[in-house]
């Protein structure tokens, strides 16, 4: 055979490797979530032109509220209110589903409770205060204690509680209780500060046990008058004896407080506003558990328990 047509060997092709997929664990599914607290939204019917929303109502969260809650490790969802125009969602979305969704309610200050909402009419117009806003709010607070969950009301809040259990308001201090010291002053705002006093052998006071007075801010020119039904005070104006924080004694949590704790931070003078929102996100946690121990609870993870500041 001619060597140039001799076949040479071909060397033995080397197995190719073997390709190995590494598979991907999958991620852990958290067992344990943040509480879900609501809070009421503020009603601007008519916004500054401005703001660039003409002929719009604005719906908000005033941000130290927020920040109050979220701080202590909860999440804060704002509930919008829904107008007689927006039938749609009136008719798909009620009140109560909305409720079924979160653990707990704040509602937020801001305008004057309608005289109309607890039996009287205005003996000024300017005290006529916002009726469409109390009625969104009381369906929120009814359906709230309905379901067994926790309220917290803050100065125009704590107002709306007394009303809600039939409690009625003074529509404005000076003008009937002339004595009562100034509650108010605008140019002031959150900086005019006065003291209370705490009613012993209340609940507020265990969670300020070394005090029996402190210093708050004081924003509002109406107050608690006639107590609701089975609502009982907890504090009052050292200076006055104007209701400062009341406490509902039913079946379910509900406190208010005139004073806003969300506006005490970094100011050493005044209350610390972290007991009252740690006691208010214990109740809301306890609250949840004991759903989630009866198969009410829709969100099988367990509520974390609030953060104490400084832990």
């Amino acid at each position: 055979m001619p060597k140039s047509a001799a076949l040479t060997k071909s060397p033995a092709a080397k197995p190719a490797k073997a390709t190995v997929v590494r598979r991907r664990e999958p991620a852990a599914v958290p067992t344990d979530r943040a509480l879900r607290i609501g809070v009421s939204a503020r009603l601007l019917h008519q916004a500054p032109q401005e703001l660039g929303f003409r002929n719009k109502i604005l719906q908000y969260i005033e941000q130290s509220l927020a920040h109050w809650i979220m701080e202590h490790g909860a999440v804060a969802f704002m509930v919008p209110a829904v107008a007689h125009d927006s039938k749609h969602a009136a008719r798909h979305l009620k009140v109560e589903q909305v409720v079924q969704e979160l653990d707990a309610l704040v509602l937020q200050g801001g305008a004057d409770v309608a005289p109309q909402s607890y039996g009287q009419t205005p003996m000024d117009p300017r005290w006529q205060g916002d009726v469409v806003r109390d009625r969104y709010e009381l369906a929120l607070l009814r359906t709230f204690l309905a379901q067994k969950k926790p309220v917290l009301g803050v100065c125009r809040g704590a107002q709306l509680l007394n009303v809600a259990f039939g409690g009625t308001l003074y529509q404005d201090i000076p003008t009937q209780c002339p004595a009562a010291h100034a509650h108010v002053d605008t140019d002031l705002y959150d900086q005019l500060e006065h003291d209370v006093t705490f009613l012993q052998g209340t609940a507020l006071t265990k969670l300020y046990p070394n005090a029996s007075q402190l210093r708050v801010t004081s924003i509002h020119h109406q107050a608690v008058a006639e107590l609701g039904k089975g609502v009982v005070v907890e504090a009052v104006s050292t200076l006055d004896g104007m209701v400062e924080a009341i406490r509902w004694t039913g079946g379910t949590y509900a406190r208010g407080v005139q004073w806003h704790p969300e506006f005490h931070h970094g100011r050493d003078a005044l209350a610390d506003s972290s007991p009252i929102m740690l006691d208010f996100l214990e109740a809301s946690r306890a609250a949840a558990l004991e759903r989630l121990a009866s198969g009410h609870e829709p969100d099988p993870r367990t509520p974390r328990a609030p953060l104490r500041l400084g832990a």
